[in-house]
C-alpha cells in the first residue's frame, strides 16, 4: 500500500530548437502487490515512451522519482503552466 500520492508532470520548451518534450511520473501498486514507478515521456502531443520500474518498497520507488525530478530539473524541465481563458 502506498502512503502518499505521488504524480509529476513536467515539460520542456524551446522555440528556436523546435523543442516541445514532455515527462509525467506517478509510483503506484501494480495487481501482486509491487510498487511501480511509471513514466511517460515524449514530444508534446504525440504518444510516447512508456517505462516501468518494479520495487519491493516504496522507499525504493520514491528515491528514483525524486532523482528523475532533480534531473529533469536541471535539464530544464517545468510545471506546465495553466492558460486562462
Amino acid at each position: 500500500m502506498i502512503s502518499q500520492s505521488y504524480q509529476l508532470y513536467v515539460e520542456r520548451s524551446d522555440a528556436s530548437r523546435n523543442m516541445a518534450r514532455y515527462c509525467a511520473m506517478s509510483i503506484e501498486p501494480n495487481l501482486f502487490g509491487d510498487i511501480c514507478l511509471l513514466r511517460k515521456l515524449g514530444r508534446i502531443g504525440a504518444k510516447g515512451q512508456k517505462v516501468v520500474h518494479h520495487f519491493g518498497r516504496e522507499e525504493e520507488a520514491v528515491l528514483l522519482f525524486l532523482d528523475l525530478l532533480r534531473q529533469k530539473r536541471k535539464r530544464g524541465y517545468r510545471p506546465r503552466s495553466l492558460m486562462r481563458t
